[in-house]
């Protein structure tokens, strides 16, 4: 599983039909910083995730990626790599607290 931030979304009209009703949103996945290992940083990648969660742009969450994304009842046989599974709250790093959902800004 790793850690993303919600930066968009995507809508495709055309798409294969077990598709159809799935909300697909844009996640570029965080990481500790290894310099600073009291904040999170991009890795610079970006994803597009099946949202099972009802997840929104700028919120932090977990995914999960590969044949793991397809484990989850809403994800079972579909066609994807990405899936967002829990929205985060808190993430602890060393005894710090790197993100608290209440004090963040979308």
């Amino acid at each position: 599983m790793f850690v993303a931030k919600v930066t968009g979304s995507l809508v495709a009209t055309q798409k294969v039909g077990s598709m159809v009703g799935h909300k697909l949103l844009v996640v570029e996945p965080f990481r500790v910083d290894s310099q600073d290992r009291s904040r999170l940083v991009s890795t610079g990648r970006t994803f597009v995730a099946v949202d099972t969660v009802g997840a929104g742009e700028g919120e932090y969450v977990l995914i999960t990626q590969g044949s793991s994304a397809r484990l989850t009842p809403e994800t079972k046989n579909l066609p994807i790599d990405t899936v967002i599974v829990g929205l985060i709250d808190t993430i602890h790093v060393d005894h710090n607290c790197v993100f608290r959902r209440e004090n963040a800004q979308h």
